[in-house]
């Protein structure tokens, strides 16, 4: 098994990057916060991947932490999640906003990830409740509707989810501000 990829950046597509290990290009499909971490072709990068074997394909799939390739891997277990979902949901959501979600049982905040419906959300929080360490659930609230708004109007303008989440992060959660004003204050953020 392909544990982790570690070399120069060959190209960079929509949902994938070209890793030259060796003299061999390696292709492996990434979470976004990956390809949004580039600043482009010739970047040294590190992915902790996961080779996922089918009767005629073998497909990496790369994460930048190991973190999130054990979290990658928990959602592979949960039936009807393939591997483009998994990574769909790891784009959307970060892991420790992912394990809030499944702690409190917020089927909504993880039907937010595309290819992911209500009754799959739901049987991903049945399927990892117990499997899904603790730690860390706290550290990141779960996201509101009117977080989802903040997160939507900030990747209107071109911010990544990554991005936005973590000019969510950085607002107050105890003020009581209207959405323009969360809006405008994660937009402070970035300057």
């Amino acid at each position: 098994m392909i544990a982790s990829l570690e070399g120069v950046v060959a190209a960079i597509g929509d949902n994938y990057v070209i890793v030259t290990v060796g003299g061999v290009g390696l292709r492996g499909y990434v979470l976004e916060n990956v390809i949004h971490s580039l600043s482009g072709v010739g970047d040294h990068i590190r992915l902790y991947t996961h080779l996922h074997v089918r009767e005629n394909d073998l497909t990496l799939y790369g994460c930048s932490t190991q973190d999130e390739l054990e979290i990658f891997r928990l959602l592979l277990g949960v039936s009807g999640i393939g591997p483009k979902t998994a990574l769909a949901v790891l784009s959307t959501l970060s892991p420790q906003s992912l394990r809030a979600a499944v702690a409190q049982e917020q089927a909504d905040v993880l039907a937010r990830a595309p290819g992911l419906g209500l009754k799959t959300a739901r049987r991903v929080i049945f399927q990892l409740k117990d499997k899904m360490a603790p730690e860390g659930v706290g550290a990141a609230p779960p996201l509101t509707d009117q977080d989802a708004e903040v997160i939507a109007a900030l990747t209107a303008l071109g911010y990544s989810i990554v991005e936005a989440q973590t000019a969510l992060q950085s607002l107050p959660r105890d003020a009581a501000l209207s959405l323009e004003e969360r809006i405008r204050a994660a937009l402070a953020y970035f300057s």
